[in-house]
């Protein structure tokens, strides 16, 4: 089915957050290691940040290494820093002159040092960037991340800037590590596991879950563009009655 012309381009998600899974058992299946899977993974990034730029999403995230992930075998682990810093390097001038600005949500301090230098060039050049806001999730989960919060506001509480009872759910937003992002409307999981794995915990507390049986190396603009039309053919009501929706939307109208 040709999904591009079954979406209406109007009514797209702003931000679409996505896990990416698969990888290993992809390999498996084609009887490869799975570092090889990795690396075929990445073609998959190129293709779908390419899409979601040419269809008009705003911001993309991409859960590419979370926190638990150190605990993988130490070869695996290598390997896929390894490939994280040939990656962008290889990736960044396209970036750049595609428009998509690179983002980075996570412990960064517990990356390799090449990887941080790399990661922050990458950031640096592609900083005018406005087509595409291109979020990595790198050594993150979202308990670390609502931790540190935390720890900032407690610090802030500790100093007397802010009393407990000022605080609410906007200025705890602010110090997570998306405040300057829209929380995502759509999260997709590649590879047929319903669950979210630690992943924006706090912002994905109304968007739509989609779940596709597809590896990640195999999934394609196709498959995002499935998973958008998925998306449009459902009612958001945000705790709200259908009758709600429908009275609102009337009203907007006749304004």
């Amino acid at each position: 089915m040709d999904y591009s012309s079954l979406i209406d381009r109007t009514r797209l998600p702003k931000h679409i957050a996505i896990i990416m899974d698969g990888n290993g058992r992809w390999a498996k299946e084609q009887g490869k290691d799975r570092v090889y899977g990795h690396h075929e993974g990445v073609l998959s990034v190129r293709d779908i940040v390419n899409g979601a730029a040419e269809i008009g999403i705003s911001y993309l995230t991409l859960y590419a290494f979370s926190t638990e992930n150190w605990n993988r075998p130490k070869e695996e682990v290598k390997a896929l820093m390894e490939l994280l810093v040939n990656t962008i390097r290889r990736e960044a001038d396209d970036l750049k002159k595609n428009g998509v600005r690179l983002h980075v949500i996570g412990d960064m301090e517990s990356l390799p040092v090449i990887c941080q230098k790399e990661m922050q060039e990458a950031i640096d050049m592609t900083a005018h960037n406005d087509r595409l806001n291109l979020v990595l999730a790198l050594s993150y989960s979202a308990r670390w991340e609502i931790t540190h919060a935390a720890k900032m506001i407690g610090r802030e509480v500790a100093l007397g800037t802010i009393r407990p009872e000022d605080i609410d759910e906007n200025y705890f937003a602010q110090h997570l590590a998306t405040a300057s992002f829209p929380d995502p409307e759509l999260m997709i999981r590649t590879s047929g596991e319903h669950r979210i794995s630690n992943y924006l915990l706090w912002q994905l507390a109304y968007a739509e879950l989609y779940f596709t049986p597809v590896h990640w190396p195999a999934f394609r603009k196709a498959h995002l563009l499935e998973a958008i039309y998925n998306y449009q053919q459902r009612e958001r009501r945000f705790g709200l009655t259908s009758e709600q929706i429908s009275n609102a939307t009337k009203n907007t109208v006749q304004h």
